[in-house]
């Protein structure tokens, strides 16, 4: 039976309590078989802590289907973790890189069929030495030293209603007219039309491909780069044969009318994206990191330190990711037979 590896993320944030209430709540909700990569001794203790009751097993990846209907299946990390709900511990850094570590060496060795990721604070690892940019940068540094090859990452935010890919990401909003080239959005549109066909099971992906400026530009009046990099970048995956069209105005293109014409939403830089994925699903939307020779899904929020501890996280973004992550290794598996 496929399954699913789950890392553990920060173990101080909420991602050990998440993973034991998604357990909890498999039968009435239907979640699909997962493990989790964490340290066994810690995830009783905050159970204990936030009032969950539940079994632990401590098994092997090839072992977790069989356990998963009696106890939540860990695997357990050479590196163990210090528990302290709400406080960021450099200390417990090995351990949180590890987890993502054997996740992604799981899937690629065909020990579990995707890898699912809770949050991690970047500070934290910083100060350990992490020399990576972020979560997404390092998977695909993982799948380079397999495959030879670094991928390219491309973030994608999937709600029930909407799909939005930011082609810019984590930089300085005055820095994004300036970084955003026609290249970048040709191959965000060539990735995430693959994906959804691949692993969305979407046949003839459609794209709408969002202005940078108010009024997309207005003509010209409002700024020159829809002419001059997102104009050119559209015609570029049309002549590839993708159902790309815009630039759009952002400020139009979200209502339920406009999302009945597409299947994914390349937006021009962060908030672009995020603020109509979150606006319409804060809890249900979950983050895909597409390009990858993988399937990753992560809940759509950080580690939330301040109610970490308190027995009050919501897992619903979680349990989603587990499902989205089922469903698009379900889709890639079909896709390749």
């Amino acid at each position: 039976m496929p399954i699913l590896a789950l890392t553990s993320g920060d173990p101080n944030g909420i991602g050990p309590e998440i993973a034991i209430e998604a357990w909890l709540r498999r039968r009435r909700e239907d979640i699909p078989p997962f493990y989790l990569l964490g340290d066994p001794r810690m995830l009783r203790d905050r159970a204990r802590q936030t009032g969950q009751s539940i079994a632990i097993a401590e098994i092997e990846p090839t072992d977790a289907e069989r356990r998963f209907a009696e106890a939540l299946p860990v695997v357990p990390l050479e590196n163990t973790f210090r528990d302290e709900a709400g406080a960021a511990d450099p200390g417990n850094a090995p351990g949180i890189v590890e987890a993502i570590e054997r996740g992604v060496a799981d899937v690629l060795e065909r020990r579990a069929d995707a890898v699912v990721t809770c949050p991690i604070a970047k500070k934290s690892l910083y100060e350990a030495g992490f020399g990576f940019p972020g979560h997404t940068e390092f998977l695909a540094h993982l799948a380079g030293k397999v495959g030879g090859i670094t991928p390219t990452p491309i973030m994608m935010l999937a709600g029930p209603d909407l799909r939005t890919v930011p082609v810019t990401i984590h930089i300085p909003l005055a820095e994004v007219p300036g970084t955003l080239t026609e290249a970048m959005i040709v191959e965000a549109g060539r990735i995430t039309a693959r994906d959804l066909a691949r692993r969305f099971g979407i046949a003839k992906p459609r794209l709408a491909v969002a202005g940078l400026n108010p009024h997309a530009g207005e003509g010209g009046s409002i700024g020159q780069e829809e002419d001059l990099v997102v104009r050119p970048a559209i015609e570029v995956l049309r002549g590839e044969g993708i159902e790309a069209f815009g630039p759009l105005p952002a400020d139009t293109m979200f209502h339920p009318a406009a999302r009945a014409r597409y299947d994914a939403a390349l937006c021009m830089y962060h908030d672009q994206a995020l603020i109509p994925a979150k606006a319409l699903a804060f809890d249900e939307a979950v983050n895909v990191t597409l390009g990858l020779p993988f399937v990753r899904t992560s809940p759509d929020h950080g580690t939330a330190f301040e109610i970490a501890g308190k027995g009050i996280a919501s897992p619903n973004s979680l349990i989603a990711a587990l499902r989205l992550a089922r469903t698009l290794a379900d889709h890639e598996r079909a896709a390749a037979a």
